[in-house]
């Protein structure tokens, strides 16, 4: 660390979500313990548990560290919102509990924001925390504007190097992000009306269209312990990334761009996931998919709820 960057220590609010996994989260803040940076507060948001979690592990144990207990389950949108709202740093860390916070991350990700002012978001390398070799982020490619996918660079390739160079990428990943408080009072806070899913994408593109980039930061690590909150097959997970993906294109996409991938989605992706669903005998997970597409049938995708 340079001279200028150890003078350059603002108030970084890291902000994490818990619902009814308190012992992912006590493992969360254990490796909080081996931040190198001396400046920051963590604010553990619960989203209605059905055990206080301070039952389960001591605040007292882990330095600048407040518990916030939500009446009700917000979601990741909303939850991290009332979070924010509650946060006093200059910068806002999002990261998941299941995560394994490195020494370094702090003052890695917040070293683009001091050499770049246009520079919003700041995103590190996300690694699988199941085998630390193994990437799961290095950057999204863009939005298909016709399909409403992505893809992240590096996923499930080996770590060699390949992937050393920090520069500007077209999404946040909400595992882990880094965005300046000034950012948020311009463009806004996540869309709480995803819940859960795309809700990054659709802030991301906000954030975009205000002039700032959104930026990958190779030298910063993090490892993450996937899907441990609701499960890879989870038909809730189902749901929100059905109903996201299309609430999100309805939201960002210009009128041709939402004419092509309105075709697209009831033509091939609707049969190839009631074909999938079926061979699979996974009928929870597709009444789930329908009700998914049901609800942007109904909803104005302008609205808050």
């Amino acid at each position: 660390m340079n001279s200028f960057e150890e003078d350059y220590q603002p108030l970084v609010s890291i902000i994490t979500l818990n619902y009814n996994r308190p012992e992912v989260t006590a493992a969360f803040l254990e490796s909080s313990k081996s931040l190198l940076y001396p400046h920051y507060e963590i604010l553990v948001c619960d989203m209605a548990s059905s055990e206080n979690p301070a039952n389960v592990f001591d605040l007292k144990a882990y330095p600048n560290t407040r518990l916030l207990l939500s009446e009700k389950n917000l979601g990741f949108a909303g939850g991290n919102n009332w979070g924010m709202h509650h946060a006093k740093g200059d910068f806002i860390f999002i990261v998941n509990n299941d995560t394994e916070l490195t020494p370094g991350i702090i003052q890695l990700l917040l070293r683009p924001f001091s050499q770049n002012a246009t520079i919003g978001v700041v995103c590190p390398k996300i690694k699988y925390f199941s085998d630390k070799r193994i990437i799961q982020y290095a950057g999204f490619r863009p939005m298909n504007p016709y399909t409403g996918r992505t893809s992240s660079i590096g996923d499930l390739e080996q770590d060699n190097g390949q992937y050393k160079v920090s520069g500007i990428t077209y999404g946040a990943h909400g595992c882990a992000m880094m965005i300046k408080k000034e950012v948020i009072e311009k463009t806004g806070m996540f869309p709480e009306k995803f819940f859960l899913y795309y809700e990054e994408w659709d802030l991301s593109a906000r954030i975009r269209k205000a002039g700032y980039k959104i930026w990958y930061q190779a030298e910063a690590t993090i490892y993450h312990k996937e899907s441990m909150t609701i499960g890879k097959d989870n038909p809730m997970k189902v749901y929100y990334h059905t109903r996201n993906r299309i609430l999100y294109m309805r939201r960002n996409s210009n009128p041709f761009q939402l004419l092509i991938f309105s075709f697209f989605f009831t033509f091939i992706s609707i049969p190839k996931a009631i074909f999938f669903y079926f061979k699979t005998h996974q009928m929870q997970q597709l009444r789930w998919f329908m009700k998914g597409v049901f609800y942007n049938l109904t909803h104005n995708s302008k609205s808050t709820i």
